[in-house]
């Protein structure tokens, strides 16, 4: 960096560190607080954003990670359970990220509030799974669910319809980052409000921050305390992401001294996935690599499914103590992840973001393990909904199940046409096609592609 390159970062720095006291003041003393920790993680990362310019990463010095730090499942599994598995499951509590809004669906508020499956939303069905999960061994697994200023206030009030479950739930707010103007490198928000004029101003910056967060809520010191040492983090509106019971004992049955902190669970890759993050050997540490990492000459390259086979599915076991250690000694140096946006006014900002699954090199002995597809069956979008309210899975206890009719084990790729983009239509398409008489051309069609069987096509929904 030349000297007028850092007197140029240095008046960025020094112009946007002042745009933020200027905010904080507009704030109570109790949101003050909140908000100046927020801001303590944002000017680390803008910091960051300033000095670092163009790929993160020397495509040279990428290798294939080593064949022992990425483990088939079944190796896993064929280890069998011991007799009491509750112990473990007593160390253990589950996260649910639960911060996006249900709006790319057509819904307001809350993705997680979206009715999936027989009048379930995501969150009814991970109360359910964790539920069972507590009943059949006797456990106490805690749901943790890490919401954002979009979600917390709706999500906290329909918790109130689990108080008689038994499920402890835990909820803490990721940080609220402010929206940067592209040109000025200064925050676009007028005020700490979210509303009115500032209602585009502020974003909720990834789940990388989760670390930061839930270490300053105070929820990870105390899930310590009461013996809880991993966490099982994963995407709410993935429902095949589950508790399991064999990657869980792997964890708990490892030497103290080669304890592993940091489980990514991966899967094959399809052409469906060529954007997903992979995993990575780098200058001899296991690492994430992210499409928005990599430079544009090899872009190709990285979407290839013979060079780069697996993908991340953001299902993650983490140690908790080692979540605090490295916290403490700010040892945790995720990418920047450069989110461009334009918004309704035609204002042109930047939101600086990170990722939970970068801070994989931080952790000793990281490992991925490599998972049925089964494991990653998120609901993006309303052809996604579409497939699991289909007969095409059975629900039981809030898991999904694919049938075994299905002569393929791979998830089928539906693409519905612009008119059923959002919920609320695609829910209409399929209670009317319960009321229809299909043609045989499209019974059979929809027989070849789902697999479904029985009386109707979309059973109960």
């Amino acid at each position: 960096m030349t000297e007028f390159q850092e007197k140029l970062r240095q008046q960025h720095e020094d112009s946007m560190h002042r745009e933020l006291e200027a905010l904080i003041a507009t704030a109570d003393q109790a949101a003050a607080e909140i908000s100046r920790k927020d801001f303590d993680g944002f000017k680390r990362l803008f910091h960051r954003f300033l000095q670092v310019k163009g790929p993160s990463v020397d495509w040279a010095k990428i290798n294939r990670p080593p064949e022992d730090s990425v483990q088939p499942y079944e190796k896993i599994k064929s280890k069998g359970l011991p007799d009491n598995i509750t112990a473990s499951l007593n160390k253990l509590a589950v996260v649910k990220l639960n911060g996006g809004l249900g709006t790319s669906m057509g819904c307001k508020g809350p993705k997680s509030l979206i009715s999936v499956r027989n009048e379930n939303t995501f969150l009814d069905l991970t109360v359910q799974q964790i539920e069972h999960l507590n009943k059949t061994f006797n456990a106490d697994v805690p749901l943790v669910l890490m919401n954002s200023f979009n979600t917390d206030e709706e999500t906290n009030k329909i918790l109130q319809k689990y108080k008689h479950h038994r499920v402890n739930i835990h909820t803490f707010n990721q940080s609220r980052y402010p929206r940067i103007n592209k040109e000025s490198l200064l925050p676009i928000a007028k005020s700490m409000r979210v509303n009115g004029e500032n209602v585009e101003a502020w974003y909720p910056p990834g789940h990388g921050d989760i670390y930061t967060s839930f270490y300053n809520s105070g929820l990870l010191d105390k899930l310590i305390a009461e013996g809880k040492e991993y966490i099982f983090v994963s995407n709410i509106d993935n429902l095949g992401a589950t508790v399991d019971l064999f990657i869980l004992h792997h964890l708990m049955s490892q030497p103290a001294d080669k304890r592993c902190e940091f489980i990514m669970e991966v899967t094959d890759k399809t052409r469906a996935d060529v954007k997903g993050g992979t995993l990575i050997q780098y200058e001899d540490h296991l690492r994430l690599l992210e499409i928005a990492q990599v430079p544009k000459a090899h872009v190709d390259e990285f979407k290839s499914v013979t060079k780069f086979k697996i993908f991340n599915t953001n299902n993650l076991w983490i140690s908790l103590p080692a979540i605090k250690r490295l916290h403490e000694k700010n040892a945790m140096d995720l990418e920047i992840i450069v989110n461009p946006k334009t918004l309704d006014g035609g204002l042109n900002i930047i939101q600086l973001e990170t990722a939970v699954g970068a801070a994989i090199k931080s952790f000793d002995n990281a490992m991925g393990v490599n998972v049925p597809r089964s494991r990653f069956l998120p609901v993006k979008t309303s052809s996604d909904l579409l497939l699991v309210m289909s007969n095409l899975y059975s629900l039981d206890a809030g898991s999904l199940t694919m049938s075994k009719k299905r002569e393929f084990p791979s998830t089928p790729h539906v693409k519905l046409g612009s008119s059923f983009t959002k919920v609320r239509p695609t829910r209409d398409a399929v209670l009317s096609c319960r009321l229809q008489v299909f043609t045989d051309t499209l019974a059979s069609f929809l027989k070849r592609v789902f697999c479904f069987a029985g009386s109707g096509v979309f059973g109960q929904v």
